[in-house]
């Protein structure tokens, strides 16, 4: 049985303590809800994610940068055009408006039509609906599975069934941005497990 106030009661007294306030709440209910019928280890990693790449928030973030960064970064006119061609983003302007969006970075316009194919929305025309917290989650869930970021998603990693060890969870980091912060993550990802458990998710 769910027992969604023992995960909250997890959590108030482990990461996200002493205070555990509403937009964290909502954050992890939505990204609870978009993990629905996946392995306990993959919603926590996916949880863990989310957890450091919005600096603890759980509310989706826009890429820091302006719009004079984000053209040089992503745009036709910047640093990278033929990168830039590459990925979609083939008219002046393209850059600032297919910055990084959501619980992890949704780059790129190819990447924005791809998410929103897969979502039957229009991203593409719409990039800031990636800011919503339910599309956001739905993002991750199919990114982190599908391997939108780095070609390699949840189960080249964690089991399908039963908890992960601090291990696996540490190699998990390849499905987003390699090694980097990979035993900060992990370390959340055991604690997000813990509470999980706690709460009744599935195993």
């Amino acid at each position: 049985m769910r027992r969604p106030s023992k995960f909250f009661d997890a959590m108030r007294s482990g990461l996200m303590a002493p205070t555990l306030d509403n937009n964290e709440v909502s954050g992890s209910n939505a990204i609870l809800e978009a993990m629905e019928g996946l392995p306990i280890a993959w919603c926590a990693y996916a949880l863990a994610t989310a957890f450091h790449e919005t600096a603890h928030t759980m509310q989706p973030i826009k890429e820091y940068g302006g719009d004079k960064y984000f053209t040089r970064m992503y745009d036709i006119t910047g640093a990278r055009p033929t990168l830039a061609r590459k990925m979609g983003n083939t008219t002046a302007g393209d850059g600032p408006k297919y910055c990084g969006r959501g619980y992890v970075q949704l780059t790129w316009k190819s990447n924005y039509l791809k998410a929103g194919q897969k979502l039957n929305i229009d991203l593409a025309s719409n990039p800031d609906l990636a800011m919503n917290a339910d599309i956001a989650a739905l993002i991750l869930r199919h990114g982190m599975r599908e391997g939108w970021f780095t070609g390699r998603g949840f189960q080249h990693f964690l089991p399908a069934s039963g908890p992960a060890t601090e291990a696996q969870f540490q190699a998990a980091r390849k499905i987003i941005n390699g090694t980097d912060k990979q035993a900060l993550i992990a370390n959340y990802a055991v604690e997000f497990q813990k509470a999980l458990q706690a709460g009744g998710w599935p195993t």
